[in-house]
């Protein structure tokens, strides 16, 4: 893992070869009931991807806690599944559109013609609170983010291993379920068919945010250094970044689309 080098316009260069992760999304075989819980048949037999890492790369420090996600599609939605172990359910942001990644989040950028501009972003938190946006450029182009975007038709949903916000046990995790409707991603696909076609290929990249916690009277607060300031965040993901920074859409992942049902043999990714 090199050191990233800042140039002239304040934006530091990745430092790390271009080896995006790619990723088979199989059919869905029966509908799914967006509830949180990956529980219907499609969802173990739809394979996982790679376990995350640090956003600079696997030469960081590994993640404290696994994630993994899960992809299927049908005509209708891209659905995204993903299980996150967690020993502290941390969340109390409940406004749309609230700044999710200033507490633990789990993030999906889509980038469906793969041209790094007019791409969306979806955080989701452990009280199911969404912040939906498009980036019509990276913001080292100048933006802007667009927070007023919906994706018309989503549905989320989390369920809970544990006691959210109270820190006197030891919580074991959350799964989100979402179902993004290919009709709201028209806008930013440009030439990308959408709904995609078998053995099209999507960029698509998954984060968690990730703070460290300490517990006082009888709630979380943020753990701080010997300055006093907060401790930065960690960032994890499911392809690797070369920097901490999601807005290089270059550098996300590629997801193709298999018209075979989940649980059928699928080609090599």
């Amino acid at each position: 893992l090199l050191t990233a080098p800042v140039v002239a316009t304040g934006f530091e260069i990745p430092a790390l070869p271009w080896a995006p992760c790619v990723h088979v999304c199989p059919r869905t075989t029966a509908p799914l009931v967006i509830d949180g819980r990956l529980d219907e048949p499609d969802w173990p037999r739809a394979p996982a991807t790679s376990a995350f890492v640090d956003i600079r790369g696997a030469s960081a420090a590994a993640p404290r806690h696994e994630t993994l996600a899960r992809l299927l599609w049908d005509d209708e939605c891209l659905y995204v599944g993903a299980e996150l172990a967690e020993p502290h359910l941390w969340a109390t942001y409940t406004q749309r559109d609230a700044v999710i990644y200033h507490e633990n989040d789990f993030e999906v950028f889509l980038d469906p013609d793969g041209d790094c501009h007019e791409y969306a972003e979806l955080e989701i938190n452990a009280l199911n609170t969404v912040w939906d946006l498009l980036l019509v450029k990276p913001y080292r182009d100048g933006g802007p983010a667009l927070d007023g975007w919906d994706i018309k038709g989503l549905r989320t949903a989390v369920h809970l291993d544990g006691t959210l916000n109270d820190p006197r046990d030891t919580d074991r995790g959350w799964s989100v379920e979402i179902a993004i409707p290919w009709r709201a991603l028209k806008e930013c696909a440009g030439a990308a068919a959408c709904p995609p076609a078998a053995n099209d290929a999507w960029r698509l990249n998954f984060s968690r945010v990730e703070w460290q916690l300490n517990a006082q009277d009888g709630a979380y607060t943020k753990v701080t250094g010997n300055d006093g300031k907060t401790l930065p965040e960690d960032n994890w993901v499911w392809s690797p970044q070369g920097l901490i920074a999601m807005h290089y859409p270059e550098l996300w992942g590629f997801v193709v689309f298999s018209d075979q049902p989940a649980g059928a043999a699928l080609p090599a990714a």
